[in-house]
């Protein structure tokens, strides 16, 4: 639907309650729904498919706003953008296993380095439209640093809170990019409640995973993107480094958009959902056929971005998964860290920590049958992997001697 206040066609309709569906309006500033449930934007998905065709989308840029009938910002002079690419597609000929192509969507390289860009750029761009000035959020390290760029860009004050051991580069990463930043000695969701405490002292908007609309509609073009990379017949898995979700649930969303646009007909991929086992409660409840997940207890695991000991969208992954015929794993820290060396020895593919557990999980359930070596498999390495630490490199020539060649 056309508004007549914008400068270019716009089709959200309300948000939604994910959990009652109770709707609500647009264009206003929220966080949750009244039941302490994400919210969820609709669109008029009738009024895309008449207002774009796959021939006009193919004529435009190769970035994320290419997808703008799909996306909540009504006014262009809200985008706030540090040239969020379409990510590439790169095979791993040496770990693929039979006939089933295995394919890194490479988020890394995104403005900030990360899959976090896609998220905040929408949920700054959202806050900017809607007249807000100050962000707060809980990070494991990314995120923070895709919203302190995003917003230092849009003029806007923000407060960021990290675990004390979130990596060192992304500290300094979110610092230098204008933020205020603090080290809290507790995790992501201890981080959480500063952000909620904080907030009818000093004002500020909550920007946390999954308690603003917004973040998940950026996170959506990872779908959008596959689908079209794909030329609109989806691979068979995606395997997904799962700590908030925001991104499986925003992937999800977009394939129904499509299929109800009748873009893409028949099966849909499965979805799988990736923990690490220091830290897996979608896992746990998966397996217990539960619909949400409980809060677990020393989370701990090298892949900090998956670190969510409690998630506030547990149910809307749980539900993406179910619905896919998808499933959710986990994998130990040391098949983490061994993958992320296979794939960069063989295939030249350095990988965060987060993106080879999702390496690890396609070898895993490999040999456990859950997926054959027949089906094409997407992994998501959601960082670069040159934003974590690497092991030491201690050897050195001397000058002042001869070279023995034979030693090298």
């Amino acid at each position: 639907m056309q508004n007549n206040t914008t400068d270019r066609p716009t089709f959200v309709t309300h948000l939604e309650c994910g959990k009652t569906k109770a709707r609500y309006a647009a264009d206003q500033l929220l966080g949750l729904s009244d039941v302490g449930s994400p919210l969820i934007v609709r669109y008029d998905v009738e009024g895309i498919s008449k207002a774009l065709s796959k021939e006009e989308l193919r004529s435009r840029p190769a970035d994320l706003w290419r997808y703008r009938e799909f996306l909540p910002v009504r006014q262009t002079k809200n985008i706030v953008s540090l040239g969020e690419i379409m990510t590439p597609l790169i095979d791993l000929p040496s770990m693929q296993k039979g006939q089933g192509r295995l394919i890194v969507k490479d988020e890394g390289r995104l403005p900030t380095g990360s899959f976090k860009a896609r998220g905040l750029c929408m949920a700054v761009s959202m806050a900017k439209e809607l007249g807000v000035s100050k962000l707060a959020m809980p990070t494991n390290g990314n995120a923070g640093a895709a919203m302190a760029a995003y917003a230092s860009r849009a003029g806007m004050e923000t407060y960021i809170f990290c675990p004390d051991d979130t990596p060192e580069i992304n500290v300094r990463e979110i610092a230098a990019q204008g933020a205020k930043v603090w080290r809290v000695n507790g995790l992501i969701n201890d981080c959480g409640k500063i952000v909620g405490g904080g907030k009818e002292t000093l004002h500020w908007f909550d920007c946390s995973t999954l308690k603003e609309p917004y973040r998940i509609e950026g996170k959506k073009t990872m779908g959008l993107e596959l689908a079209e990379q794909f030329n609109w017949q989806l691979p068979d898995v995606i395997f997904y480094p799962t700590g908030g979700g925001t991104g499986l649930i925003g992937m999800w969303k977009a394939f129904l958009e499509l299929k109800e646009m009748g873009w893409i007909e028949g099966r849909l991929p499965r979805m799988v959902a990736v923990q690490a086992t220091g830290c897996a409660p979608i896992v746990k409840a998966y397996d217990n056929g539960e619909q949400h997940a409980e809060l677990w207890q020393d989370a701990h695991t090298v892949a900090a971005g998956i670190r969510v000991p409690a998630a506030i969208g547990d149910f809307l992954i749980l539900n993406a998964v179910r619905e896919s015929n998808g499933f959710a794993t986990a994998v130990s820290d040391e098949a983490i860290m061994d993958a992320r060396h296979e794939a960069s020895i063989k295939d030249g593919m350095l990988m965060c920590p987060e993106g080879a557990a999702t390496l690890a999980a396609y070898q895993q359930e490999l040999k456990s049958g859950r997926i054959s070596d027949d089906e094409d498999c997407i992994l998501f390495n959601c960082a670069t992997g040159l934003k974590y630490p690497l092991p030491a490199v201690d050897a050195r020539i001397d000058l002042n001697r001869t070279i023995d060649y034979s030693t090298l």
